[in-house]
């Protein structure tokens, strides 16, 4: 059936601000927050079957097409100027204006083609402007007057144009390189721990759990993929709070979304600390160290964009993968060396003898806690300009993952036997320990500095939400902007010098806050905000119960995670094992 036909509107200037404002425009769909159709969310198959009924999306295609025609400043496929004067095929605009290629070329356009409209208050001169929809209604109204247009258009415009250049610049984001930034955020130095962790486990129990947990944490992320679909106004995890609980559960999420990864840039300081330590051999001032490592976690965090993070993705995946392959190469070729060669290591397919609940526990969360990517995933998606491909990030990442933590956990534990320390590459002898430390700098502080941009995104867009501010492409913008990463970084140093105990904190945090970010909460999400239906439904009761199985999982990590984290703390204390605030003393 031919589609039907819709003539150009005359007033198209408030339909572009429109989709300027709303989410349609970047999530091809019709979400009901948007105002928009809320019936199929496919409007091609809509429009293939000759039903335009959907005006306001369609008058939004129908606007883009219209002004890209007018202007001429790119050329369409099977689109030509002579479509103007007539009616325009909505199906063919539709194919076209969804066309990667072009996407962000739309919004470019745009910000040089509104020159008209006005939404701004002109008498507030040095303060930020709201792009404001129904002041742009308003105006375009007919008693708007020609002398309205003229004395304020231009403010407007210059104003707009920024809005729209900044939104395009944080909606440049392919699946290629959002798993790129999902490497950057979950691969890290910790990889390195699981060879003790298979060292207390057992070999068998060790490339279980990395292949189990795995699949688990795969899945958990494409249910939050599914959750910010189907939400697309979800910029981070803590605006699923309000979703599912209103105003307490957006300040409940983002108390713990701020808090954990705060807490993690402290944790890559220290670690960075330690690194320089080794590195150096030297006595200076650990708190020196720290210093400079916090300078660095700051600096590498400045980019607002995660594209451009994404470019610093490579260097960090290349590190890690080139300071495991040292510390495999070294402990091999150390284990070949001695009496006995590689058969007289003491590795073991079963847990070590006189293994407490706690020791165990522990070494699972060394393993589970290597997975636990999940709350940055939200913050990574909202840049994507096809949020739906998502889907092939978590799988790659997924499979990468496993890849690389059963081999290492498994082939140096096989090298080096009951005795691996953590992290592993201390186990390569002295010379080597410093060499993989120096190749390993890169991934210490590119995945330390990308927690702090994702949560000095989230402060600073919460700031300035109506404002062209949060974009970041002003004076203001970029101030505002090093305020907000300079004081996450200063917050995330301090915490981490300045308690003792910071190491059991974070573990402890990490039971109680990742196990719901990564593990039981996107179950609840699908029971909440994705279901159907009732659960006990035929078509739901599968679904159902898988992610009641990983709810459940969730649960165990969360209790017996936080138990064991209690445990250690308090044999720590026991045993005055505690650093003294903003100490000298070596951490290495």
């Amino acid at each position: 059936m031919t589609p039907n036909k819709i003539n150009p509107p005359n007033n198209y200037r408030y339909a572009v601000v429109h989709l300027i404002n709303s989410s349609s425009f970047h999530y091809v769909q019709s979400p009901t927050t948007a105002g928009l159709d809320p019936r199929p969310r496919d409007p091609l198959a809509r429009l293939r079957s000759g039903d335009a009924t959907g005006h306001n999306e369609a008058l939004q295609l129908l606007t883009i097409g219209v002004i890209w025609m007018v202007h001429g400043h790119y050329s369409i496929p099977q689109i030509t100027p002579d479509e103007i004067p007539g009616t325009v095929d909505l199906c063919k605009f539709y194919q076209n204006l969804l066309h990667p290629n072009f996407v962000h070329a739309y919004i470019y356009i745009m910000a040089f083609t509104i020159t008209e409209a006005d939404a701004v208050d002109t008498t507030s001169k040095g303060k930020d402007k709201k792009i404001d929809d129904n002041a742009i209604s308003r105006h375009l109204s007919n008693n708007a007057t020609q002398a309205d247009h003229e004395g304020q258009g231009k403010a407007y415009d210059v104003e707009t144009q920024r809005a729209i250049q900044g939104d395009a610049h944080f909606h440049r984001l392919s699946w290629r390189r959002l798993t790129v930034v999902l490497i950057v955020e979950a691969i890290a130095l910790g990889s390195l721990s699981l060879p003790a962790a298979f060292a207390t486990l057992g070999m068998v129990a060790g490339v279980i759990l990395c292949i189990g947990v795995g699949l688990v944490a795969m899945y958990a992320s494409y249910i939050l993929g599914e959750v910010k679909l189907r939400y697309p106004e979800v910029a981070h995890y803590a605006d699923i709070g309000r979703l599912m609980m209103g105003g307490i559960g957006s300040k409940l999420f983002s108390i713990i979304f701020a808090s954990q990864l705060i807490l993690i840039t402290g944790s890559h300081c220290l670690t960075g600390t330690i690194a320089f330590e080794t590195i150096t051999g030297s006595g200076v001032c650990s708190l020196a160290f720290g210093v400079v490592s916090a300078i660095i976690l700051f600096l590498l965090a400045i980019p607002p964009s995660f594209t451009e993070a994404a470019i610093l993705g490579y260097i960090d995946f290349a590190s890690i993968i080139i300071a495991i392959g040292i510390t495999m190469i070294a402990t091999g070729i150390q284990s070949s060396s001695q009496p006995g060669g590689l058969g007289a290591s003491t590795w073991s397919a079963w847990p070590q003898k006189n293994l407490t609940f706690s020791e165990a526990i522990v070494a699972v969360n060394s393993i589970v806690f290597a997975y636990a990517f999940a709350g940055a995933q939200p913050s990574f998606m909202d840049e994507m300009h096809t949020p739906k491909d998502y889907i092939k990030s978590i799988w790659w990442l997924g499979v990468i993952e496993v890849v690389i933590y059963t081999i290492t956990g498994a082939v140096i534990y096989a090298f080096v036997g009951q005795d691996v320390q953590s992290p592993a590459l201390l186990s390569a002898g002295s010379v080597v320990s410093r060499v993989a430390f120096g190749v390993a700098l890169p991934v210490i502080f590119i995945s330390g500095s990308i927690n702090t941009t994702v949560v000095a995104r989230f402060i600073h867009g919460r700031i300035y939400r109506n404002s062209i501010t949060r974009y970041v492409n002003t004076v203001r913008g970029w101030v505002s902007w090093l305020a907000v990463v300079g004081i996450v970084t200063l917050i995330a140093w301090i915490i981490a010098e300045a308690i003792p105990f910071f190491s059991e904190l974070l573990s402890i945090s990490s039971s109680l806050f990742v196990s719901g970010l990564s593990f039981y909460l996107p179950p609840v999400m699908w029971y909440v905000l994705l279901k159907e239906g009732e659960w006990y439904e035929r078509r739901n009761w599968k679904t159902a119960f898988f992610n009641g199985s990983v709810f459940i999982i969730g649960i165990i990590i969360l209790v017996c995670g936080t138990y064991a984290s209690i445990v250690e703390l308090i044999h720590k204390f026991q045993r005055h094992a505690v650093n003294r605030p903003f100490t000298c003393q070596s951490l290495a």
